[in-house]
């Protein structure tokens, strides 16, 4: 997870939630997330909470990552009472391919034996397409995995340099289709635009060979320049130019024709999806305020308006729960008017927009102002729903300021 939560509140060492948080429990789409720290090296742009195994040294492991796994799992069952059964799982990281298929065996099995699965349950890892292989991909779908998630980022290996991306241009279509032969389900590509050096004609390269790898799937985001990160760094120091918001939103556009094209359709700012069926159902469950455990190192989670996010160090995160304390570092309880605000913002990037009446009525008011102004779709607004038009999708964070 990126790095700088809110500060929040002392969380118990027993991990406990307020009785209010727990009712509705299971009426909800439920998720859990795994956090997998490790990588074996560190990309430029990259602030989430990763680490080397030469940054950890002797201090945490993948043993010991998993054995505290384990632990925080059997706590989320006690204070859960009667763990909901999980709709949909997300391994991320972090490397989760780094686990092998083994070690995501052992990571399933563990979530598969608190919480179960329920029938139809979506279950995806995120890998990195330099260690994976047709064996690593038919051992996950024979462990359950139904969905997997590789970093491609780019096709055109300057670009790669650029983010500090060790696979070969190649390699992620390559990973897509073994994927897809070993009888994975559902395969989404990642791509980064707007990187500096970037042409359009790489980008545009990139999307032929996400397209030819026949994924049913596409993640595509803007380069952020995150600090504290070795790609702000040469950003500050000259050697890199800062992303030019109007070349990213060229870059969007492109993006989004060639999804259109070949029949992939947004349902999320970012995203892209062949059928309903392939939409990300675990990310979904975030956009529409879901509930879910989020399980690793600084990991975060969602029970009923109360949010908590774990220490992030996997060495203090192992040895908290060793001791038999919760691994979370803090925690709020949502108001009404927060969780308002966080619908607005994330339910608004979703094809099917919001609902007006979650507005306030100076909320209403700037909603009409939008759609005048192109931002927001007039026909959707009469009949009761918020939805971005092209125009607006451009312009989604200052949309969400207009109407907050």
């Amino acid at each position: 997870m990126a790095a700088a939560p809110p500060q929040g509140d002392p969380a118990p060492a027993d991990g406990s939630l307020p009785e209010s948080a727990l009712l509705g429990l299971g009426d909800r789409p439920f998720g859990v997330y795994v956090h997998v720290p490790f990588c074996a090296t560190r990309c430029g742009y990259c602030d989430f909470n990763t680490y080397t195994a030469g940054e950890l040294g002797t201090s945490a492991s993948p043993a010991s990552w998993l054995a505290g796994l384990r632990q925080e799992l059997d706590l989320a069952a006690r204070v859960l009472g009667a763990p909901p059964v999980a709709d949909t799982v997300f391994v991320g990281g972090g490397t989760p391919s780094l686990l092998g298929a083994d070690g995501l065996s052992q990571v399933l099995d563990a979530v598969r034996s608190v919480f179960g699965l329920a029938p139809g349950a979506e279950v995806t890892t995120e890998s990195n397409p330099e260690s994976t292989s047709p064996e690593f991909f038919a051992g996950i779908a024979e462990a359950g995995y139904t969905r997997v998630s590789l970093g491609m980022q780019s096709a055109a290996q300057h670009v790669l340099a650029i983010l500090d991306r060790t696979h070969t241009p190649g390699r992620a279509v390559a990973a897509a289709r073994e994927a897809t032969a070993a009888g994975i389900e559902h395969v989404n590509l990642d791509l980064i635009y707007g990187t500096p050096g970037e042409r359009p004609q790489d980008l545009a390269a990139s999307l032929d060979a996400v397209l030819a790898a026949g994924v049913d799937h596409v993640s595509a985001y803007s380069l952020i320049v995150e600090d504290g990160t070795a790609l702000a760094r040469r950003v500050r120091r000259g050697e890199l130019p800062m992303p030019d918001d109007d070349v990213l939103a060229d870059r969007y556009e492109q993006v989004d024709r060639a999804m259109g094209a070949a029949g992939l359709h947004w349902y999320e700012v970012s995203n892209w999806a062949a059928s309903d069926a392939a939409r990300c159902r675990h990310n979904l469950g975030y956009w529409l305020g879901g509930d879910w455990w989020g399980a690793g190192p600084g990991a975060h989670s969602h029970v009923g308006g109360v949010r908590w996010w774990n220490v992030k160090h996997p060495a203090r995160y192992t040895s908290l729960l060793a001791e038999g304390s919760s691994p979370a570092a803090a925690r709020e309880r949502l108001t009404e008017d927060d969780q308002r605000l966080e619908r607005v913002l994330l339910e608004l990037r979703l094809a099917e927009g919001l609902a007006v009446d979650a507005l306030t009525p100076a909320g209403q008011v700037e909603a009409q102002y939008a759609a005048g102004d192109g931002l927001l779709d007039p026909a959707a607004l009469t009949a009761g729903r918020c939805v971005l038009t092209d125009r607006g999708r451009l312009l989604a964070d200052a949309v969400v300021r207009r109407l907050t």
